[in-house]
């Protein structure tokens, strides 16, 4: 029965979510049942889609991302693929009615991490970035809102600011990784062989106003997910303080992270300021 594999299918999103990545996990925990499946099955997607493009060294990944587009392809086209991921996140897509261009801006944007190590011009980077973390904010936004499109309109801004705001802490964090292992630069106007305090200011600097934009839009949330995205949201912050405080040269020699007993503490703070109504 369809049923059995898309139980299957839904199982392997998830346990993708929780291999991958425990922080977003915990954070997609804190959304109602109802819509935290369809999360699961995005992240899913974009996970394996950045797994082929960052980490598949041994492997042809130019051949495994052309393998990857043209089965997701089909599974849109088909509405079912034998890979469980995309069987998966097929389904979200025709639930939500999430837009082709979405998906095509988030795969153009992968794609060019399998060739392109730099941006130069603050339009590159936008553009980057708006693939690659904006448009998926934007599919979330679509399940949250779950088809009102004046909400969705209302919250497009804010979500694209957020999804920005995640994407350039990632870029913060990961400066010694993306820099040394994979040659990729994606701050444009920077030179990360000699990052300065001023440069890392002025980078934070820009994050913080993605933040403030996007926490506006979680106030305005449906209640099904304001407490998780406000629960992802408290963590990035605060990986983002850490960065700040942290100095330069050690950003460049070493991963940044969040220690899990902070990020239960965390976890706590978040439970009672949405409990108190404080959001």
């Amino acid at each position: 029965m369809k049923s059995i594999f898309d139980t299957i299918s839904f199982d392997c999103s998830r346990n993708v979510t929780k291999s991958y990545s425990t922080s977003f996990s915990a954070a997609v925990k804190m959304l109602a049942p109802s819509i935290r499946q369809d999360i699961y099955n995005i992240y899913g997607f974009v996970r394996f889609a950045d797994e082929i493009v960052d980490t598949f060294h041994d492997y042809n990944k130019t051949l495994l991302f052309d393998m990857f587009e043209n089965d997701l392809t089909a599974a849109l086209e088909n509405k079912i693929s034998l890979n469980p991921i995309l069987n998966s996140f097929q389904h979200t897509v025709h639930k939500y009615t999430i837009p082709q261009t979405m998906i095509d801006a988030f795969m153009k944007s992968m794609k060019l991490d399998l060739y392109k190590t730099d941006y130069k011009s603050f339009e590159e980077y936008n553009e980057y970035i708006y693939g690659s973390a904006d448009v998926v904010g934007l599919m979330c936004l679509k399940v949250f809102v779950n088809g009102d499109d004046q909400k969705f309109q209302e919250l497009e801004h804010s979500a694209m600011r957020l999804g920005s705001a995640f994407q350039k802490v990632n870029f913060l964090r990961d400066l010694k990784a993306d820099y040394e292992d994979l040659n990729r630069t994606y701050f444009p106007n920077t030179d990360l062989s000699r990052l300065d305090e001023y440069s890392k200011n002025e980078i934070i600097k820009e994050i913080e106003a993605d933040f403030r934009v996007g926490f506006e839009g979680i106030l305005q949330l449906p209640i099904e997910a304001k407490f998780g995205v406000y629960t992802a949201f408290v963590y990035y912050k605060k990986l983002l303080s850490k960065l700040k405080k942290t100095p330069s040269l050690e950003i460049k020699n070493t991963r940044i992270r969040v220690p899990d007993y902070q990020k239960f503490v965390l976890l706590a703070k978040c439970y009672v300021n949405y409990r108190l109504n404080l959001l």
